[in-house]
């Protein structure tokens, strides 16, 4: 096929955005529902390596400081050596599932614009999509009677805005590299998080003085994170996406776990907070309670958006800022046809892998229909 510009249009059935957990569980199960990977559907992903945002993890976050991995759908996590990246075994991990599944992803290629398309297409004269794709060869434009978009948040770091402005070195989570780099100096963490905690308590073991500062009072969970609660949790996020409002960050969802190890930095005062932030100072900042810390540095460890900005010609978008999501929580309201997968209630990666295989099957049905509507309609 052709489109308007005169490039060839690559023709699938569905394609897969993102091969993070959700993206290639929803692969797996589009090939377990009979499709071919590279013929009937397509991953594409904008990373150079397999991982997807376990790539960009710094050295120090070791596998025994991750409060979990979910295996992939038809796989196991093999063991791996607690002290090795958390990066490495995981994009280890991915990367060969892709190669046992023969799962043929597409890298780097990132997804620019997906644009709504009425045909006519080979999956029928209903709404299909037209995507736009950069890579190393330049641009590929495809056609798919189905996106399964899942792109997650990492391309989309948050920092809070604050009046003043500060003259050191500042960085967001997706920045950092190592805690040695600071050694020495005073580092400011600012974020309510699992990463903030972990920031901290690395910045002191690598020489540097580190300071904590959250908008609210540390949460800390005491009870155990198993399955009845993480079902709590997915409801409660879920609530809010069926309503078209932005996800709320993790911790303020969760909470923080409370181990042996977290409990020994509260007693000794490393991880307590000094509350939040009033302004920006040039040397340092000032917060609420009117004192002030002279900083070399400081880390936002804020969190992050959903990556939706190649969605944006389909203006799914609510006011609330989320995406209104049906009660299956991947399709897509405003654009039948586009399933969402590791947004709202699927960011963990145990959602995340059951939210592929229900956009999967989603897709499938989706593009089912168009094809018989098309044989019926010249039959």
């Amino acid at each position: 096929m052709t489109d308007a510009a005169g490039a060839a249009a690559i023709d699938r059935r569905v394609v897969v955005v993102g091969a993070g957990q959700a993206g290639l569980s929803a692969a797996h199960h589009l090939q377990r529902q009979g499709l071919r990977a590279g013929t009937d559907f397509e991953v594409l992903d904008a990373n150079p390596t397999p991982g997807g945002a376990w790539s960009h993890r710094w050295d120090a976050l070791t596998f025994d400081l991750v409060n979990g991995v979910h295996d992939l759908p038809g796989s196991s996590l093999p063991p791996a050596d607690p002290q090795e990246p958390a990066r490495d075994v995981i994009t280890r991990y991915y990367g060969d599932y892709e190669d046992e599944m023969g799962l043929h992803v597409s890298r780097p290629w990132r997804v620019a614009s997906i644009e709504a398309f009425d045909g006519p297409a080979a999956w029928g004269d209903s709404q299909c999509f037209d995507l736009t794709a950069h890579g190393p060869s330049g641009v590929r434009r495809y056609r798919a009677g189905a996106v399964i978009s899942g792109t997650g948040t990492w391309d989309r770091p948050y920092v809070p805005h604050y009046p003043g402005r500060f003259a050191g070195r500042q960085l967001h989570t997706r920045d950092f590299t190592a805690p040695e780099d600071f050694t020495g100096q005073r580092v400011l963490v600012v974020g309510g998080g699992i990463s903030a905690v972990q920031f901290v308590m690395l910045l002191d073991a690598a020489g540097a003085e580190p300071i904590w500062s959250t908008r609210r009072p540390p949460r800390w969970r005491d009870e155990p994170f198993d399955a009845a609660w993480g079902r709590t949790v997915e409801e409660s996020v879920a609530a809010r996406t069926r309503a078209g409002l932005r996800p709320l960050s993790v911790v303020a969802t969760t909470g923080l776990p409370s181990g042996p190890r977290y409990r020994a930095a509260v007693a000794s005062g490393l991880l307590q907070s000094r509350g939040p932030i009033d302004r920006l100072l040039t040397a340092g900042v000032r917060f609420v309670d009117g004192s002030s810390e002279p900083l070399d540095a400081i880390i936002w460890a804020t969190g992050f958006r959903a990556s939706l900005g190649h969605l944006r010609p389909l203006r799914i978008r609510e006011p609330g800022g989320g995406v209104m999501m049906a009660d299956d929580d991947v399709s897509v309201i405003k654009a039948p046809g586009l399933f969402l997968v590791g947004y709202g209630r699927s960011a963990s990666t145990l959602g995340a892998t059951r939210a592929g295989r229900r956009a999967a099957r989603a897709a499938i049905a989706a593009t089912r229909a168009a094809t018989e509507d098309a044989v019926s309609a010249t039959g």
